[in-house]
């Protein structure tokens, strides 16, 4: 039997399993769930994906989607 992992990966190198997939360039919140747009205010944690990379193992795919927070400018925009 095979799983299939995804995870998603903070700036700081923590990392999270999750149970869904992500797309690059997705706005998503701490959880990694895509993000409700517009954000109520300029003060919400949000990250985007910038990188998705995969690892096979003997019974495992692992699927790692890399997250980069959204700077100040970037949220005003999305408010």
């Amino acid at each position: 039997m095979k799983y299939d992992i995804r995870e998603i990966v903070y700036p700081e190198g923590d990392r999270q399993e999750i149970p869904h997939m992500l797309t690059v360039n997705q706005i998503v919140d701490i959880n990694g769930y895509p993000a409700r747009l517009p954000f109520p205010s300029i003060k919400t944690i949000a990250f985007r994906v910038y990188k998705k990379t995969t690892r096979e193992e003997r019974n495992e795919t692992v699927t790692s989607f890399h997250l980069e927070q959204l700077t100040l400018s970037e949220l005003e925009s999305l408010t």
